[in-house]
């Protein structure tokens, strides 16, 4: 089942007041950015979070699951969607952590 364009907004809603969140399509499902860090993916109308340690004390126990099958275990976020404040501190939290994303190296071609 793929996410529901309407979940997506709720999500990006809630996190509103997070500095530089974006999110985008990534083979039917989403990707959730902060400051250009993958923080979470959103599959089959589910939040799926990254896990650090500083999310992990933040939110004590927590479900986790793959957010696809072969992934590895996210925090599977379902009784706190409704709570903006509480998701905004997690999300930060999150992106805090991540380290910043290797920059590719563009390709050049072989010359012949």
């Amino acid at each position: 089942m793929a996410t529901d364009a309407d979940f997506v907004k709720f999500i990006v809603d809630q996190l509103a007041g997070v500095d530089s969140i974006s999110c985008r399509k990534m083979f039917g499902e989403y990707a959730m950015y902060c400051d250009g860090k993958v923080v979470a993916l959103v599959c089959d109308n589910q939040l799926f979070v990254k896990p650090t340690k500083g999310g992990r004390d933040f939110v004590g126990e927590i479900a986790e699951a793959p957010p696809y099958p072969g992934a590895k275990l996210c925090f599977l976020i379902e009784d706190k969607l409704e709570d903006q404040e509480w998701m905004q501190n997690l999300i930060t939290i999150t992106a805090n952590e991540l380290p910043v994303p290797k920059i590719k190296k563009a390709k050049t071609k072989k010359r012949i």
